[in-house]
């Protein structure tokens, strides 16, 4: 006599419930399987690569320099330090370029006056804009 045909899991009850609980198990009763790293450590294995950038960060365009600055590709301020000459004893100041007014301390002669944003300069007074 033949034994009854083996039933699927999905036609046995039992299995199939028995098969949800591992399936809720998985994180611990699964056996680990370890994907191979060999994408990960392909890419490491050369070192890093220096790709060169599309843009110069360092020299923007003019066009660039004109954008707003926060709107900018790197940003950066529009104000500047300025190394002001006094006309009259020939002393040298450092005044912001957006200052309020400045006197010279050595004749007390106004070196710049505050307008709506960058500060003017008082006619005569020769300057330089400082470097970083």
């Amino acid at each position: 006599v033949l034994p009854p045909p083996a039933l699927s899991a999905r036609q046995n009850p039992e299995e199939s419930h028995a098969s949800t609980q591992q399936e809720h198990l998985w994180p611990l009763s699964a056996p680990l399987q370890l994907r191979p790293l060999t994408f990960f450590l392909a890419a490491s294995s050369n070192g890093p690569q220096n790709t060169p950038l599309a843009k110069d960060l360092l020299h923007p365009s003019p066009e660039e320099k004109r954008k707003h600055k926060k709107k900018r590709l790197v940003q950066s301020p529009n104000s500047y330090f300025v190394d002001v000459k006094c006309p009259g004893c020939y002393k040298i100041t450092t005044v912001f370029s957006r200052a309020q007014t400045v006197l010279c301390a050595g004749c007390s002669t106004v070196l710049c006056q505050p307008t709506g944003g960058k500060a003017r300069l008082t006619g005569g007074c020769s300057f330089r804009q400082r470097q970083h």
